[in-house]
Parts: C-alpha cells; sequence; structure tokens
C-alpha cells in the first residue's frame, strides 16, 4: 500500500512539474588553479577525505569487533562505506573536467551512498528484513535516476533521490527507537556528508 502511493506521488509530480535541466553554470567552479600537471587542483583534492572515510569505516565494521552488527546491518553498512570511498574516485574524475559526462562519475556513488543510508535506516529502525530487501531496489531507484537524468535531461528523480533522505533520516531518528546505541551518529554523518 505504502509502496502504491510513493509511486503515485512519483508520477504526479512528474505530471505536475517541469523539467529540471541541469545548469551549465553548475560546472564552474572556484578553484582553477592548477598543482603539478592537475587542473582544478583543490576541487579535486578535496575528495580525498571520502575515501579516507569510507575506508575507516569498512575496516571498522569488519575487523576488531568495533561495531556488533547483525550481517544485515553489516550489509547495508559495507555497501555504504564502499560507496563513499567510490565518491572520491568519481568526484575526483568529474572536478578534473567539469562536464555532464563526468558528473554522472559524481553523482553515482553519491546517490547509491544516499539510498543505501535509507536502507540502513529501514533496517535498523523499522525492520531488518524490509530494510534488507529494499537495499537492491533503492540503489537501482538511484541509479535510474542519474540515467534518466543524463538521458532525458531531467533532474527531478535524482532531485527526490537526494532530498528525501535529507527529511527523512531526521524524521526516522527521532520518532522511531534506535536498535543501537550509537545510531545518532548517523545524524552526523547526515550533516557532513553530501
Amino acid at each position: 500500500m505504502r509502496t502504491g502511493v510513493a509511486i503515485l506521488c512519483f508520477v504526479v509530480l512528474m505530471i505536475v512539474t517541469p523539467a529540471i535541466p541541469q545548469s551549465q553554470g553548475y560546472h564552474d567552479f572556484a578553484d582553477k588553479r592548477q598543482f603539478f600537471g592537475t587542473p582544478n587542483t583543490l576541487n579535486v583534492v578535496s575528495n580525498l577525505p571520502f575515501l579516507f572515510i569510507g575506508v575507516i569505516g569498512f575496516v571498522l565494521c569488519h575487523h576488531g569487533n568495533y561495531f556488533k552488527l547483525t550481517w544485515k546491518v553489516s550489509f547495508g553498512v559495507t555497501c555504504f562505506f564502499l560507496v563513499v570511498a567510490a565518491v572520491a574516485f568519481g568526484s575526483g574524475y568529474y572536478h578534473l573536467k567539469p562536464d555532464d559526462a563526468r558528473l554522472v562519475w559524481d553523482r553515482l556513488p553519491m546517490t547509491v551512498a544516499f539510498t543505501s543510508r535509507i536502507a540502513i535506516f529501514i533496517i535498523e529502525r523499522i525492520d531488518e528484513r524490509k530494510g534488507t530487501i529494499s537495499i537492491l531496489p533503492l540503489v537501482l531507484a538511484g541509479i535510474t535516476s542519474i540515467v534518466y537524468w543524463r538521458f532525458c535531461k531531467d533532474l527531478r528523480p535524482y532531485a527526490l533521490v537526494q532530498f528525501v533522505p535529507c527529511i527523512a533520516i531526521p524524521f526516522m531518528a527521532i520518532l522511531l527507537p534506535p536498535m543501537y546505541t550509537h545510531s545518532a551518529y548517523w545524524l552526523w554523518a547526515q550533516d557532513f556528508t553530501f
């Protein structure tokens, strides 16, 4: 029932709102300096923290028993940290020579991170089974939004995928009790990522 309502809302939104094209001014970044042969150096290098956070999060999830997670939560968190690390490469590639074709590789890992983060919250605060099952459809919805933007020149589905987690995660954090004691850190991640 809820899925049907969500799909209906999406269809109505697509019918009643105009297409949102990608502004080419988006690619005009402040740092155009070149160091050591790397164009837009500071924009490229600023993506390294994503690599470090992704690797550290992955290692902590799977070594040293730092997090005591069920396998379902571990699967979602692993997906999240791997794509956070991938953001460093996709975004770095984009910032070397910003254009729409390269922007796909910047947005793709971020979109998978947004959607996997929602799935983790479903696992953690609603139901492990439903959340685990939701990972693949949510990730596919995110990837589809990127493909749709690239070929149809319309950002509406991508905007939904990007901004729904920004609204849903805080509400879920406030209204639904967490399964884990350090769950509040997700709100920090919400503030500091992307």
